[in-house]
């Protein structure tokens, strides 16, 4: 078994930008240290105690500054994104790892997200962009003739030769391109049939075993319509671990100390107001006041 690295990152709204960068890069080094196969990190805008609104520019630096663990953003939110710029940065990207980059998308989840970006997330657009732009992405990366795409969203022109010198021409290092993550959240979530309808890599969160058994559903589902027959070994699950030298001293650590107050004082009343904490119930019968950080403890995390 590999093991890899999620990471939102997470900090306190109190911890200065700087700061949190400099305990992501890190991370990074010691996942690397440790033999980590691979880290993702997460890109939000809204979202206090997960600021970090461009994971390339961590991946850029920690690319610098580890040998061998595979780094990508886990994911870039495609709808936030003009799929022609985002290509050449992710390609230009993929020639600074050398081999040792993969790209992650995902749609987005947050309501404060869709408002600073005018995306109606609760029509579904997030997903119906994310779709569109990574068909751009693709055709950019692996299509020679030149080519007119006029979407819902986008309209992305491929020029042939302009003025005798001026052309389309950033392509991935790794051919055809990075392997290709897709993140998804939601039960029979669309954005994982996407990846099982393109043999991407598909990513769950640590959700309950309901929720993750509808996600390979969705990529089983997805890879029907194409014919493909996707492979559990390139699913990535997503688990809190601790590890302490003794079950309670890693139950104080982590309830106790920032783990704990993070789930606290954000992400579980987050899932409260958005209306999704049964995605951590192990019964759905258990109350939304249950759902606490020591219930997690005892019920998600290992």
């Amino acid at each position: 078994m590999q093991y890899g690295l999620f990471t939102m990152p997470s900090h306190p709204p109190e911890c200065a930008l700087f700061d949190g960068h400099r305990w992501d890069l890190q991370t990074l080094r010691w996942a690397d240290e440790l033999g980590f196969s691979e880290a993702w990190i997460g890109e939000h805008h809204t979202a206090p105690w997960e600021p970090h609104p461009a994971p390339d520019l961590l991946i850029a630096q920690a690319l610098m500054e580890t040998r061998h663990i595979r780094l990508a953003p886990g994911g870039f939110l495609l709808p936030y994104h003009h799929p022609a710029e985002l290509a050449n940065r992710v390609a230009m990207l993929d020639h600074m790892a050398q081999g040792r980059l993969n790209f992650g998308v995902a749609a987005s989840g947050l309501p404060s997200d869709w408002a600073m970006f005018n995306v109606d997330g609760n029509a579904g657009q997030h997903r119906e962009m994310t779709r569109e732009a990574l068909d751009i992405i693709l055709k950019l990366w692996t299509e020679e003739a030149p080519f007119d795409y006029a979407g819902r969203y986008w309209k992305v022109t491929k020029t042939d030769l302009m003025l005798e010198s001026l052309r389309p021409h950033i392509r991935p290092f790794q051919k055809p391109y990075p392997p290709i993550g897709v993140a998804g959240v939601s039960k029979g979530s669309d954005t994982l049939k996407l990846a099982g309808e393109h043999g991407f890599l598909p990513m769950s969160l640590n959700l309950n075993p309901g929720y993750v058994a509808s996600h390979w559903e969705s990529v089983e589902e997805g890879a029907r319509r194409t014919g493909r027959r996707p492979s559990r070994a390139d699913w990535r699950l997503v688990r809190e671990i601790f590890v302490a030298d003794s079950d309670a001293e890693a139950w104080r650590l982590s309830v106790g100390g920032m783990m704990g107050r993070m789930m606290r004082e954000y992400f579980l009343p987050l899932l409260k107001n958005v209306g999704v904490i049964q995605f951590l119930k192990h019964d759905p019968e258990v109350a939304d006041s249950d759902i606490t950080p020591e219930y997690c403890a005892r019920h998600n995390w290992l």
